[in-house]
């Protein structure tokens, strides 16, 4: 059931509709069927947002729950049409570098850092703090959905996995408002340099705030098969080149593990 955006001011300033929702099983599955329904009334930038969401999606598939209350899922509408289709697989990227940067001011003077883990996963000392998961409107190239899930208010004893951390499992008060505002805000920047052609300057910003370039990594391969090396660069598509030997391999598509 829609509630009123009011709790969003911030937000709202950088997106021409804030939707919020108490629960529901999916904002990207609600975003995608919303979008196809109505296009016009989700243009560029429009958002859905609760803070419990039942049945989110990652990466490869995987699911993505959270105790209620205690994580933020969004999903953002991307107008893709006015970008060179070259430079679209950009997108689930610069989504994770805006929230990479929202997060990072979150966080000013608490001394944590947050980085981009390729392609779209935000860490905070190394633990990740938000997933990122884009996909296309079923039917056009020309409107991408970018859903978020951000561990806000989770309790260590919540979170999922060793590896996963939460704005409250290091002791930092989450400005939810604050935070889709920022991302909202850098997103939409991100997007209108890749609509000017400025694949350079984008690929510049991803790579400095990427913090798998220069580590040694093992890829878990789409084929079933493990790739370990130095992730050495993003190349000219977004793609992660990792360096074995004196092989190099661009991977498109995998699950990174940062080796330590």
């Amino acid at each position: 059931m829609p509630i009123p955006a009011a709790g969003y001011p911030r937000a709202a300033a950088h997106s021409p509709r804030v939707q919020v929702v108490e629960t529901t099983d999916s904002t990207n599955a609600d975003v995608v069927a919303a979008v196809t329904a109505d296009p016009a009334g989700w243009p560029h930038l429009s958002l859905l947002v609760t803070d419990d969401q039942r049945a989110g999606r990652g990466r490869l598939d995987r699911s993505w729950t959270a105790p209620a209350g205690t994580a933020l899922a969004v999903s953002v509408v991307v107008d893709a049409s006015t970008i060179p289709t070259a430079l679209r697989g950009w997108i689930p990227l610069v989504a994770g570098a805006a929230m990479t940067t929202a997060v990072r001011r979150q966080l000013a003077g608490h001394g944590a850092e947050a980085q981009l883990k390729w392609p779209n996963d935000v860490l905070v000392d190394g633990g990740k703090i938000c997933g990122i998961l884009a996909e296309a409107v079923p039917g056009t190239l020309d409107t991408v959905v970018v859903g978020a899930g951000v561990n806000t208010r989770m309790s260590r004893a919540d979170l999922p996995v060793t590896t996963a951390t939460s704005f409250a499992a290091i002791g930092v008060e989450c400005d939810d408002d604050r935070l889709l505002a920022d991302y909202l805000e850098h997103l939409g920047d991100a997007v209108a340099r890749l609509a000017r052609g400025e694949g350079d300057r984008v690929h510049h910003d991803v790579e400095k705030l990427c913090a798998t370039v220069g580590r040694q990594v093992t890829v878990s391969m789409p084929d079933g098969s493990t790739l370990a090396g130095t992730a050495v660069r993003l190349d000219g598509d977004g793609r992660l080149v990792v360096e074995s030997g004196t092989l190099e391999t661009v991977v498109s598509a995998g699950d990174v593990v940062h080796v330590r």
